[in-house]
């Protein structure tokens, strides 16, 4: 009797070790989150690409020294070598897989939109259905910002690697802080802060995403937003962004719209609870649906160290929607998969 009760025992214990060998699926906002292989993700500034059962997080590139532009009075222009475009794999959005440098950028030729000595922002990649080709779009500019242009690049992979296209200033304006969003009938749309921040603009793509259509529009004028990010829930549209106050972290606020290219309306601030004012810290890169039925999503930030580029910070937080109004609230930790926020 007493060796059956010590098999019984020997299994328990052997199952339990095996359980406790899982990795706990948490996300710890502002934590330093790092890869599969123990290394801090590098990704700032990024967007979520779903594809086929598979999460990509593309983002900023910044390793190595941080510097601050001197002759530059007017803000707060610190800078870190432009590295390029990253990628990271994920299947549950917490344990994330290095993939690379997707988009490199130029160590010889100063004149090239992606030299190092430049600057390579908010990467955003959507798929195209059509071509089969996963494409990239980013703010890239000159040292000063005074370039403001909006770079495309392509790829048959979604770990690339993505060939860059060029630049433009759609409709002859400036196109800095950006966001790229697919909507369900397969309409792409390119979201950029222009005339020198005072001014959203609302693009649609052409089929092929590579470039900009004749419709678009002009909104939130000279109301001066940056950071946009944006959702769509049921029938309307929800664009999220930040006042432009340079690294410091300010109040997000959300408008709303029943179409891409209607009249957006202001609505409020979306934070909820303490730091709200400050949107805990952060500032808005990217709104990944989870659940379009419940109106679940996940509000992806940066908590930016204007003098430590590279030791920016990630964010994530849950948001939903309560009776139409968009909420999102901090959490110390929490799973985006398995949390019933």
């Amino acid at each position: 009797m007493s060796r059956i009760i010590l098999s019984i025992l020997s299994i328990l214990v052997i199952i339990g070790c095996k359980q406790s060998d899982k990795k706990v699926g948490f996300i710890i906002p502002g934590a330093i989150w790092k890869d599969t292989e123990g290394n801090p993700i590098n990704a700032h500034g990024g967007g979520i690409l779903y594809d086929k059962g598979t999460y990509y997080w593309y983002g900023e590139y910044k390793k190595g020294l941080t510097w601050r532009v001197d002759y530059i009075k007017s803000w707060e222009c610190y800078r870190t070598n432009a590295g390029g475009v990253s990628c990271y794999s994920s299947k549950d959005l917490v344990n994330w897989k290095n993939e690379g440098i997707v988009l490199p950028s130029e160590r010889q030729d100063t004149s090239n939109d992606l030299f190092y000595g430049k600057v390579i922002e908010r990467p955003k990649v959507i798929y195209n259905d059509k071509t089969k080709k996963y494409v990239m779009w980013l703010h890239v500019d000159s040292e000063d910002y005074s370039f403001a242009r909006a770079g495309v690049a392509m790829s048959d992979n979604p770990t690339g690697p993505f060939a860059y296209i060029g630049s433009v200033r759609p409709y002859g304006q400036m196109s800095r802080d950006m966001t790229l969003f697919k909507d369900e009938d397969g309409r792409a749309y390119h979201v950029f802060s222009s005339e020198s921040n005072a001014t959203m603009y609302i693009s649609l793509l052409d089929d092929n995403y590579l470039s900009h259509s004749d419709r678009y529009i002009r909104t939130l004028i000279n109301l001066s937003r940056e950071a946009p990010a944006i959702i769509r829930h049921k029938n309307k549209y929800y664009l999220v962004s930040s006042a432009c106050s340079g690294w410091s972290p300010n109040k997000a606020m959300y408008a709303e719209a029943d179409s891409m290219l209607g009249e957006w309306k202001m609505i409020k601030n979306p934070c909820v609870g303490r730091g709200s004012d400050t949107t805990y810290g952060t500032q808005s890169t990217y709104l990944l649906p989870i659940d379009g039925e419940t109106g679940k999503f996940l509000f992806i930030a940066d908590r930016w160290n204007k003098t430590n580029l590279e030791d920016s910070r990630y964010v994530w937080l849950p948001g939903k929607f309560e009776n139409d109004t968009m909420v999102i609230q901090w959490q110390d930790q929490w799973n985006p998969i398995a949390s019933s926020f």
